[in-house]
């Protein structure tokens, strides 16, 4: 990956962190429409829909069982961290932080994958707001 891919990668995975802060933020007020437990599950089904189900190119390797040991790993960070959580600024963090990790082990993997010669792709469908 060139720099300058990299670089505009790590900008959109800024926004979108960014964006997804902002929506935790506003998610995560208090409102008589859904219950703290009820916008946590809702903002977790969106971190797991980011999460790949299958290889790529159904290539079961060392590069696929890492990528699952970082978002195993993520996940028990995550877990930790909203036990740790004192108050609404700590689990926006600790979320903002796993959603950074899913990111980023997204990247390797689709980067080893690439230099691998297998061509990476991904359609995201998203129920708009």
């Amino acid at each position: 990956m060139t720099n300058m891919t990299r670089k505009t990668a790590l900008s959109r995975v800024s926004t979108a962190i960014a964006a997804i802060s902002a929506t935790c933020a506003v998610a995560l007020a208090p409102s008589a429409m859904a219950s703290d437990s009820e916008v946590i599950a809702q903002v977790a089904s969106t971190y797991q829909s980011q999460i790949r189900q299958e290889p790529v190119a159904g290539q079961y390797d060392k590069r696929w069982f890492n990528y699952q040991t970082d978002i195993k790993e993520a996940e028990k960070e995550l877990q930790s961290d909203l036990k740790r959580a004192t108050d609404r600024e700590d689990s926006e963090d600790a979320w903002e932080e796993y959603h950074h990790e899913l990111v980023d082990a997204d990247l390797d993997y689709v980067k080893a994958m690439r230099k691998r010669g297998f061509r990476v792709g991904r359609v995201t469908l998203a129920q708009a707001w």
